[in-house]
C-alpha cells in the first residue's frame, strides 16, 4: 500500500485517479478548494481536506509520510484565462512552487504534475510530439508551460523526481458542465440528448484528441510508479484524430438520436488540428488507450444520468451495459 496526496482532488480528472487508487487499497488524500470540484463523488475511504493548494500550512500537514503527489490543481477554461490572467498565474504557477516547496519542506520525492496538450498551440505538423515548439495561445497554456519549468527547475535543486503528462482533451462520466465555457464532449452530449442545438464555431472540420478518462488515470498511475522517468514530459492522447463534424456524428450514432446543428462560421473554433503523438507514452509508461471515442459516449450515457433521457431509446442504455 502506497501514501499518495492529490491536489485538486475532486475535480474531473482528480476525482476519477483518487477512486481508482483508494479501490486498489492504497491511502489517499485529497485537498481540493471545491471551485470546480465536488466532494460527494469521492469514495469514502478518501481523507478529503478543503483548501487550496497555496495554504502551505495544511499541505505541510497532508505532506507527511507521502510517497507520490498528484498535481492537479488548476484553472483550466482557455476562455476565462484571457479574462482573469492574474487568477490563472496564482493558481497554476504559484500554487505549483507553494506545492514545490512544501514537498521540500517535508520531504517528499516525487510529483506527477497534470500538464495539458493545449501548450502545443497551432502546429503545421501532426502528430505532436514532445519536442515540438510550444506556441503558447492562450494565459492558460502559458500557465501550465510555466509550471513544468518550476516544477523541473526546482525538482532539480530539492531531488525530487518529476513527471509531467500533457493531457489531451479528455471525456468521462461526471466531466463539470460549468454555465460558461463548458467542455466540448458534455455539451455536444447535452445538447443532443436533450433535444437542443449544437452552435458550432468555424466549420466544425477543426480536429481534436480526445481520451478517455480511464485512459487518462491509467496513464497517471503508471507514471507514478514507474523509474526512470525523472524530468520526462509525456503526451496522453487517444492517438486518434477527430473532427467536431465528427464528434457530432459519432453522438448521434451511439444515441440513435439526431444533432440540429447550426455554424457560426464568424466566431473561430480554435487551432486547426491538435492530435498526440504517443510514442514515448508507449515506451516510457507502456501506454495502450483502450476506450474508443464511440465507446467512451457510450459509457457516459450508461453512467451519467445527467444524460439519460426520455429521448433514448432503451436499446441504448442496453448497448452501453
Amino acid at each position: 500500500m502506497k501514501k499518495y496526496l492529490i491536489t485538486g482532488g475532486a475535480g474531473f480528472i482528480g476525482h476519477h485517479l483518487a477512486n481508482r487508487l483508494a479501490a486498489a487499497g492504497h491511502h489517499v488524500r485529497v485537498i481540493d478548494d471545491l471551485s470546480a470540484g465536488d466532494e460527494s463523488v469521492l469514495d469514502s475511504n478518501i481523507l478529503f481536506t478543503r483548501g487550496a493548494v497555496s495554504d502551505q500550512p495544511k499541505l505541510w500537514t497532508l505532506l507527511h509520510d507521502i510517497d507520490c503527489v498528484y498535481h492537479l490543481a488548476a484553472k483550466v477554461s482557455l476562455p476565462q484565462s484571457i479574462l482573469y490572467p492574474r487568477d490563472y498565474n496564482d493558481v497554476n504557477v504559484g500554487g505549483t512552487v507553494c506545492l514545490m516547496e512544501a514537498m521540500r519542506a517535508v520531504g517528499v520525492k516525487r510529483i506527477v504534475l497534470v500538464s495539458s496538450g493545449t501548450i502545443y498551440g497551432d502546429q503545421k505538423r501532426q502528430p505532436v510530439d514532445e519536442s515540438v515548439v510550444p506556441q503558447l495561445l492562450t494565459p492558460y497554456a502559458v500557465s501550465k508551460f510555466a509550471a513544468e519549468h518550476y516544477m523541473f527547475t526546482l525538482a532539480q535543486h530539492y531531488g525530487i523526481e518529476t513527471v509531467a503528462l500533457r493531457v489531451f482533451n479528455a471525456f468521462g462520466p461526471g466531466q463539470a458542465l460549468p454555465p460558461a465555457y463548458p467542455p466540448v464532449v458534455p455539451k455536444m452530449l447535452r445538447e443532443i440528448l436533450h433535444g437542443g442545438t449544437v452552435v458550432v464555431h468555424g466549420d466544425g472540420e477543426q480536429t481534436r484528441d480526445y481520451v478517455y478518462i480511464d485512459d487518462v488515470v491509467d496513464a497517471l498511475i503508471r507514471a507514478g510508479e514507474r523509474s526512470h522517468i525523472d524530468h520526462q514530459v509525456i503526451n496522453i492522447g487517444s492517438g486518434v484524430e477527430t473532427s467536431v463534424n465528427q464528434l457530432i456524428k459519432h453522438i448521434e450514432t451511439v444515441s440513435h438520436l439526431p444533432a440540429h446543428t447550426i455554424y457560426n462560421r464568424e466566431r473561430s473554433g480554435g487551432v486547426s488540428r491538435l492530435l498526440a503523438d504517443l510514442d514515448k507514452a508507449r515506451e516510457l509508461l507502456d501506454y495502450k488507450p483502450r476506450v474508443s471515442l464511440a465507446a467512451g459516449l457510450l459509457r457516459i450515457i450508461q453512467i451519467d444520468k445527467r444524460f439519460q433521457t426520455d429521448l433514448l431509446q432503451p436499446g441504448v442504455l442496453r448497448q452501453a451495459a
